[in-house]
């Protein structure tokens, strides 16, 4: 084929595939079966391989994205893009509507659109191709994701007609298709709006390609000295869309007095129209049927279709005069981000925090709410200042659900530092989280012995928090071994440290060294390796931490992923965490101090006990007056004929309940169905009541 025949058949194909694309993404019409179209874009691609000079921006191609690496630099907008105005109830909605009539000076026509809760994006077109794709960003200045946009089958490519524009849209996820995707992501996304988000921030565009995103437009801007005439009505603006590709959403309401709604209904059947008085009807509905559509939507926007009008009603620093978003439901929690803090972990993991003015949610004061880490922070383009809406997830963490109104000042999304806020070390990356190198860092050595002392680790009486900053303060300890090594008397020298004081902390210390090694293990602080994974490596034959250093040495997790229940990411945490030389002095510190570091093996079964625990599985949670360490009460379990689990399962008949019991534990333990059973109880089942 010469270049000349080629150039003309990419030019059909490319036609024939943009009209495909428009009838199935827009119109939702397939014109063809899905092997016709692939046969076609295949004979694209090999054109385009063969002749890479006809490669256009606006290809059909161009949809399956890249695999190379892209910046999403800051772009400023040219076009107004404002928050929303708010109301919760019909009353407000009408009182609007009135005093914005009235301050027109004219009756006037209203079109209802649904608020998609998804991300929004303005899309600039420079003679009918589209250039750039724009996250909305702090509304003056947003993030280029022009590469991952183009993979969106709804977006055009290229207008019907060769006109320079913008246009406002939202995009989203369907929600029949959320979970089945959410469900295979290492780090699963909270809801569909943050999905869509999350995934044009992607920095290969070829991973957003295979995400079925999808997007309604619903504003159209034309610049100055335009060859089109500007529409004079919002509908005619939304009509404009349509003709040039655009989807629009199907579910819009007209409502008016002043001009015949038979007059829209004819051009666009499937919009609700009436008059003014049949507005508040039409929110009633679309808040009933809003579980039932495929999108999810927190809302109506009613806007002035008058484009004159618009332009006298003008707009305050923060939204338009003539649109307003009626909310389904009142936020539980609206409060303002005053600052952002940043917090360093046990394991150097760098969380930045939140720090908002209080909000009563739930019964509950919020002042902080964590932030997770910069990606959440960028699909949220949170900063400070930001008016935002606040969740208590499970009723209990709290969470920036999303922003309801930007800063007044300016300013952008905010960034994490790129040194450590405590020990002033360079950051690092690893996966979506960042990361302080230094395991010397202050904060990471107070985390790690706060993490080993407490309940449900290796649960050291007469040592918190307070107890852990005078230790470090006066260089007693350094590390968690150093427990074991230092001579509590010193601290006799120290005010608000009692002999009897003293006493509860050796004895905790003494009694520490009873704990099971699928105890021990986990308290080491390694990540993500809880009492679940002890109890997997531990069933697995794995019974004592030199079997576990065998494999480190060995280099290689292949015999861990032979275990049900450890995935790659678990396994290599584990080879990587355990050869560490750090770790390793660690280890072998504790191992001189007595720590158990090889499971024991369970009791049998008594003959000379009833067995009255057979076929019963226990778990245990709190502390006890009769059993300490608690893990003798399972011991107990074991002899008469039970099976002992330091976590609470399906397969959980019992859960064993002392004082200050583990929230999760009651909770998982009551929806699984296990029996709660207090001490008096145990002790009456055992003999001894």
């Amino acid at each position: 084929m010469t270049r000349k025949e080629a150039q003309k058949r990419a030019a059909e194909l490319s036609e024939t595939l943009r009209n495909l694309q428009r009838a199935y993404f827009v119109e939702s019409r397939p014109l063809v079966s899905d092997a016709e179209y692939d046969r076609l874009f295949d004979e694209l691609v090999s054109i385009e391989t063969e002749f890479p000079q006809l490669a256009l921006p606006d290809s059909p191609t161009r949809r399956v994205g890249s695999d190379l690496t892209q910046e999403l630099p800051e772009v400023a907008h040219t076009v107004p893009v404002l928050s929303l105005d708010k109301s919760y109830t019909g009353e407000e909605l009408s009182a609007w509507i009135a005093k914005t009539a009235r301050n027109a000076g004219r009756e006037l026509s209203f079109v209802c659109e649904e608020k998609i809760d998804g991300a929004s994006i303005v899309l600039y077109y420079e003679d009918g191709v589209l250039a750039r794709a724009v996250t909305r960003g702090n509304g003056l200045v947003g993030n280029d994701v022009t590469g991952n946009v183009k993979t969106i089958g709804a977006v055009p490519l290229r207008l019907s007609r060769p006109l320079t524009l913008a246009a406002r849209g939202e995009v989203f996820l369907a929600r029949s298709l959320f979970d089945s995707i959410n469900s295979k992501l290492e780090e699963p996304y909270a809801n569909p709006r943050n999905f869509a988000s999350g995934t044009l921030r992607r920095v290969k565009s070829s991973e957003v390609a295979g995400i079925p995103l999808s997007v309604f437009v619903y504003e159209g801007f034309l610049p100055e000295g335009s060859r089109e005439k500007p529409p004079a009505t919002h509908h005619q603006a939304l009509e404009l869309l349509q003709e040039m590709g655009f989807r629009l959403n199907p579910h819009t309401g007209f409502f008016s007095d002043a001009e015949p709604a038979a007059d829209i209904s004819g051009r666009h059947p499937e919009w609700r129209t009436g008059r003014l008085d049949d507005l508040v009807a039409y929110i009633e509905e679309e808040r009933r049927i809003r579980r039932d559509l495929d999108y999810e939507i927190d809302g109506i926007v009613v806007k002035v279709d008058e484009i004159p009008a618009r332009e006298s009603l003008g707009y305050t620093g923060h939204h338009p005069r003539w649109a307003i978003a009626f909310k389904f439901e009142n936020p539980q929690g609206v409060t303002t981000v005053r600052a952002i803090d940043v917090q360093v972990g046990r394991t150097g993991r760098i969380t930045p925090v939140a720090r908002v003015e209080p909000v009563k949610l739930s019964g509950a004061t919020i002042s902080n709410v964590t932030l997770h880490n910069q990606e959440y922070i960028d699909l949220l383009e949170l900063a400070v200042g930001d008016r935002v809406a606040v969740s208590r997830r499970g009723d209990v963490i709290p969470a920036v659900e999303r922003v309801l109104e930007k800063n007044e000042t300016g300013a952008s999304t905010w960034k994490l530092p790129s040194e450590c806020p405590t020990c002033g070390r360079a950051l690092v990356k690893q996966g979506a989280h960042h990361f302080c190198p230094n395991e010397d860092c202050p904060d990471q050595v107070r985390g790690r012995l706060a993490f080993f002392v407490g309940r449900g680790q290796m649960d050291i009486e007469g040592i918190g928090p307070e107890t852990i900053e005078v230790l470090l303060r006066n260089g007693l300890v350094k590390d968690v071994a150093d427990l074991y090594f230092f001579d509590p008397d010193k601290l006799l020298e120290l005010d608000g440290f009692g002999e009897k004081k003293v006493a509860q902390i050796r004895a905790g210390l003494q009694r520490s060294l009873e704990q099971p090694f699928h105890v021990v293990f986990p308290s080491l602080g390694i990540p993500d390796i809880g009492t679940k994974v002890a109890e997997l490596l531990v069933d697995a034959g794995y019974r004592d931490i030199d079997s576990l250093l065998e494999v480190a040495e060995a280099g290689t997790p292949d015999p861990l992923l032979e275990i049900h229940g450890i995935g790659e990411r678990t396994a290599e945490t584990l080879i990587r965490e355990l050869g560490r030389a750090q770790m390793r002095t660690r280890i072998e510190r504790l191992r001189k101090a007595g720590v158990q570091l090889a499971e024991k093996e369970a009791p049998a079964p008594r003959a000379d006990v009833p067995q009255v625990f057979a076929g019963q599985t226990w778990s245990v949670t709190g502390s006890f007056e009769s059993f300490t360490p608690r893990e003798k009460a399972l011991e107990e379990v074991s002899q008469r004929g039970g099976k002992a689990a330091s976590s609470v399962t399906s397969a959980t008949t019992h859960l064993l309940v002392g004082a200050s019991p583990g929230a999760s534990k009651l909770e998982k333990a009551r929806k699984v169905g296990a029996q709660l059973v207090s001490e008096k109880e145990f002790l009456s089942l055992l003999g001894r009541g």
